[in-house]
């Protein structure tokens, strides 16, 4: 059975093409083109050129940053905001000629990871997605937990936990509150906090390799940032408790992670002795496009 996953990014909309045994049979990227009606053209040219190269798809299936209201059908919570407020599953059903199933990209990393990633047998999984911003996806006995109204899992949109004073109330969020994990354990929150407090505009990845050379501001910066991170992941413990966290996006690249959080997230889970895993996607920036194609089921 081939099926077909494409993963509607910030910079980037990737289709791919899978088969039965879960192995690419096409694969294409191309910059999203930023604009709305320019993004649904794009998907269904993508689509068009990888079942050209491997065949007619059973079923399509899309990862998109926030997710679709199961009351009105209309995007929201998307930080690609041009998305908001649009029925982007219906005009993209209509540009396709077919249906088409869409879900949160932290949802679609998830259920990858659950399925034959790192989380592969686990009787839960929670993925994290750090990157542009962060969210997160909640896989239950290989079920995705999309909850009452389709926010569960959205860590991103959670208070820091814990907060000392100087992190509170927390910078502004895009989404109109204050102090929203977005802001403190996403990639780009890592970069502006180093910036608050150092004045240097840097990107994560640099900030990272200065701290790994002795660099005192930026290793306290990370200090910071794993600190957090851990808080954030102990607040997951306490409500859901999870057999094994899968981190991805561009953060889940940075090796101190797998080291250090565990002593933090077990400081903070109010249970005797915590003894979940945290491990980083086996399928890196991959893991939304195969989510998306695996929507569908079996």
């Amino acid at each position: 059975m081939m099926r077909v996953g494409v993963d509607f990014g910030g910079t980037k909309i990737e289709a791919a093409a899978l088969g039965a045994s879960g192995d690419f049979a096409a694969r294409i990227r191309e910059p999203n083109p930023g604009t709305y009606d320019a993004a649904i053209r794009l998907v269904a040219e993508l689509v068009a050129r990888v079942e050209a190269e491997a065949g007619a798809a059973q079923s399509v299936g899309l990862a998109i940053p926030g997710s679709p209201s199961p009351r009105t059908g209309l995007i929201r919570n998307a930080n690609s905001t041009y998305l908001n407020g649009r029925r982007f599953g219906d005009d993209l059903e209509a540009a396709l000629g077919r249906p088409v199933r869409l879900a949160n990209d932290a949802n679609c990393l998830a259920l990858s990871e659950a399925a034959d990633g790192a989380g592969a047998g686990a009787a839960s999984l929670f993925g994290v997605i750090l990157g542009t911003g962060c969210g997160g996806g909640l896989v239950i006995d290989g079920r995705l937990v999309e909850g009452a109204h389709g926010v569960a899992g959205e860590i991103g949109h959670i208070s820091l936990p814990w907060p000392s004073a100087e992190e509170a109330p927390g910078p502004a969020c895009w989404c109109g509150l204050n102090g929203c994990l977005e802001t403190w354990i996403s990639g780009t929150g890592f970069q502006r906090d180093h910036e608050a407090a150092t004045g240097r505009a840097w990107t994560a990845q640099a900030i990272a390799d200065a701290a790994r050379e002795g660099d005192v501001q930026a290793a306290a910066a990370l200090d910071r940032y794993i600190d957090r991170l851990g808080r954030a992941l102990a607040m997951v413990v306490n409500l859901a408790d999870p057999a094994v966290f899968v981190l991805g996006g561009g953060m889940s690249n940075v090796a101190e992670l797998y080291d250090r959080l565990p002593d933090i997230v077990a400081r903070h889970a109010f249970c005797d002795h915590w003894e979940g895993r945290i491990v980083p996607a086996k399928w890196g920036d991959s893991s939304g496009v195969r989510g998306a194609a695996r929507l569908w089921g079996d």
